[in-house]
C-alpha cells in the first residue's frame, strides 16, 4: 500500500515511482497494517510503504495479463517466462521436487544405497537406443553419453552391495516430442534375491504412496489431449478420467487377457516364435481390423495386440504379466 502521507521523504517517494514498470522486483521498507483501519476484521493485511527501493528493472515488456503466455513453443524456449507468467508451470517445478524427495526417502529407509555411476561410457549399453557421442582428450578415444545405467548397477549387485538405486539423467539422441527428451531423468533399483512379484509390490507401494504425499490422497484425474483437427465433435471434447493410485493394482496374464479379447485360443508359447504363428497373427489383425506397420513379426504384432485390447483399457495403473518368450522371427 504506497501513500505518499506515510514516505518518510514525500518527494523522494514520488520519484521512486516514476521509473517502476511491470515485472521489476522492487525492495519495500515499511510496516504492516490493513486497508481499511476502521474495522480490524475487514481490509486486506497489507505492508505499508514508507519506502519503496527498485533492486532488478525488467527491461523486456511482459506478456499481458489478459492474453497471458500460451504458445507452446516460446513457453519451452523461455522457461524464465514461463515461471514468472504461468503457476501451473511453477507448481510442476515443486511437485516433482517433491517426488524425487519422497523416491530417495522410500528407498533410504528400506536399506538401499544411493550410487552415482559414470554417464560417459566406452560402449553404450543397458538399452537399445543411439546415444551421444563425445571426445575424451586425455584418453584420446571417443566416448559415448549413456542411455540408461542398467549395466554398473549390476555390477555393484554382484559385488555384494545388494540394494542399490540411483536417481540420474540418461541421454538418447533421438526424436523429440511434448514426453521425449534427449536427455530426461531416471530412477533405477535393483534388489538382490528378489523375484518380479517383489518387484511388483515394492513398485505399487512406491508409486501409490508417492501419490498419496503428492496430493492427499489416492485418486488424480488425467486430460486426454483434444483433437483439433476433426471436425467429431465429440473427439474435440477432452475425455477426463479419474485414476485410482491405491494398492493393490490389477494384474492382468497377457496371453489369456488376449484370447479372451479376440475370441480364439492363441498357440502354446514354446510356438509363439513359429512361422505358423505369424500367420495366425496376421489373420487376427485382419479380423479385429488392427494395423500393424512392418515389419510384421510375431513380437511386433503381439504388442500390437497388447496395445490395442489391453493396455487401452488399463485406467488405474495395471501390471500386464507373463510376457511370452518370442524368439526374432
Amino acid at each position: 500500500m504506497c501513500q505518499k502521507q506515510n514516505a518518510v521523504d514525500p518527494e523522494k517517494f514520488q520519484a521512486q515511482h516514476e521509473p517502476l514498470r511491470r515485472g521489476d522486483i522492487i525492495g519495500i521498507v515499511g510496516f504492516p497494517g490493513r486497508t481499511n483501519p476502521k474495522n480490524r476484521d475487514e481490509g486486506e493485511l497489507s505492508i505499508f510503504a514508507k519506502e519503496v527501493v527498485l533492486l532488478t528493472p525488467c527491461l523486456h515488456q511482459l506478456p499481458g495479463e489478459y492474453y497471458g503466455f500460451k504458445d507452446k513453443e516460446q513457453r519451452y524456449r523461455q522457461r524464465y517466462l514461463d515461471l514468472i507468467m504461468n503457476d501451473s508451470t511453477r507448481n510442476t517445478f515443486i511437485t516433482r521436487a517433491k517426488m524425487v524427495t519422497y523416491v530417495r526417502k522410500f528407498f533410504d529407509e528400506r536399506d538401499f544405497i544411493e550410487v552415482e555411476t559414470p554417464m560417459m561410457n566406452a560402449i553404450p549399453g543397458g538399452a537399445t537406443a543411439k546415444p551421444f557421442k563425445t571426445f575424451h582428450n586425455d584418453l584420446n578415444m571417443e566416448l559415448y553419453m549413456r542411455v540408461a545405467p542398467e549395466l554398473y548397477l549390476k555390477e555393484l549387485i554382484v559385488g555384494g552391495l545388494e540394494r542399490v538405486y540411483e536417481i540420474g539423467r540418461q541421454f538418447r539422441n533421438e526424436g523429440i516430442d511434448l514426453t521425449h527428451n534427449p536427455e530426461f531423468t531416471t530412477c533405477e533399483f535393483y534388489q538382490a534375491f528378489a523375484d518380479v512379484y517383489d518387484v511388483m509390490d515394492l513398485t505399487e507401494e512406491l508409486v501409490s504412496g508417492l501419490v498419496k504425499h503428492i496430493t492427499g490422497g489416492h485418486e488424480t484425474t488425467f486430460h486426454t489431449q483434444r483433437h483439433e483437427e476433426t471436425e467429431d465433435e465429440e473427439k474435440k471434447k477432452a475425455e477426463v478420467y479419474t485414476v485410482n493410485w491405491a494398492k493393490p493394482w490389477k494384474r492382468i496374464e497377457m496371453i489369456p487377457a488376449l484370447e479372451e479379447a479376440v475370441g480364439e485360443k492363441f498357440p502354446p508359447g514354446d510356438q509363439l516364435h513359429t512361422q505358423e504363428t505369424n500367420e495366425f497373427l496376421k489373420r487376427i489383425l485382419k479380423k479385429m481390423d488392427v494395423e500393424c506397420s512392418p515389419p510384421m513379426t510375431n513380437a511386433r504384432m503381439l504388442d500390437k495386440l497388447v496395445g490395442e485390447f489391453i493396455e487401452e483399457k488399463c485406467i488405474n495403473p495395471t501390471f500386464i504379466t507373463g510376457h511370452p518368450q518370442v524368439g526374432l522371427s
